[in-house]
């Protein structure tokens, strides 16, 4: 089996593209770093040697980089069994104040980076009546967060790609799952004196995804919500 992981190296990514490893998928993983795609790849050969790991830079706010590195799988596997469109943007402020271009900054990133990648290679799950696309929201897909206007929008607009995919990929047999996590403790939050107690977990996320997997062929996961269990920080 193979996988696809964008923005691998850091938070909820890696901890997927672990998961995946661990479950003895094949990986095919971009980020932006060289060296830190490098580093994981070597971290995770070493502890699953049984299994291929493929790394690329792109970064997913370029569109040639992209297009660059869904060729690059294309050339490396046969088929992908699983697309996990995690790279996301986070641009912090309100809507009325924000800068100029940080709506299309954060669509690039958030929404048409996934669209690409889930038509190239939903195109050839459809034909091959299987495959499974997870898509990476945001509970402010759902609810519009403060201070954070334009994201919520990009996110909210990932939500509803997940849908039109999920609707025309259901007859083949192509599962299609939005994840959409609250406050989850990442590289983003270095340095908070907030208690871990108060936050998602990276490794929670990856094993909802992982538990998507392991159900049975006609069953589909629409969407799953994982908010911290005292509410947002």
């Amino acid at each position: 089996m193979n996988a696809i992981v964008t923005g691998a190296t850091r938070g909820m990514g890696r901890a997927i593209a672990r998961h995946l490893a661990a479950s003895n998928y094949n990986l095919a993983l971009c980020a932006r770093n060289a060296a830190d795609l490098e580093s994981l790849r070597n971290e995770l050969l070493a502890e699953f040697p049984d299994i291929r790991v493929l790394v690329q830079v792109a970064d997913c706010g370029n569109a040639r980089q992209v297009h660059e590195f869904a060729q690059f799988v294309e050339a490396n596997f046969e088929f992908t069994d699983v697309l996990v469109n995690n790279a996301g943007l986070f641009i912090s402020s309100a809507l009325l104040d924000e800068q100029e271009d940080a709506l299309q900054l954060q669509m690039q990133t958030n929404v048409f980076t996934p669209h690409f990648l889930s038509k190239f290679f939903g195109k050839k799950m459809r034909q091959h009546g299987k495959g499974h696309i997870f898509n990476i929201c945001s509970v402010a897909s759902l609810q519009p967060a403060l201070n954070a206007g334009s994201y919520s929008i990009s996110k909210t607009a990932l939500l509803g790609l997940t849908k039109v995919l999920r609707e025309e990929l259901m007859a083949y047999n192509v599962k299609v799952t939005a994840v959409l996590p609250g406050s989850t403790l990442t590289g983003s939050w270095a340095g908070t004196t907030i208690p871990e107690s108060r936050f998602v977990r990276a490794d929670d996320i990856a094993s909802a995804v992982i538990n998507c997997l392991k159900m049975s062929v006609g069953a589909n996961v629409d969407e799953i919500v994982i908010r911290p269990v005292q509410g947002q920080v």
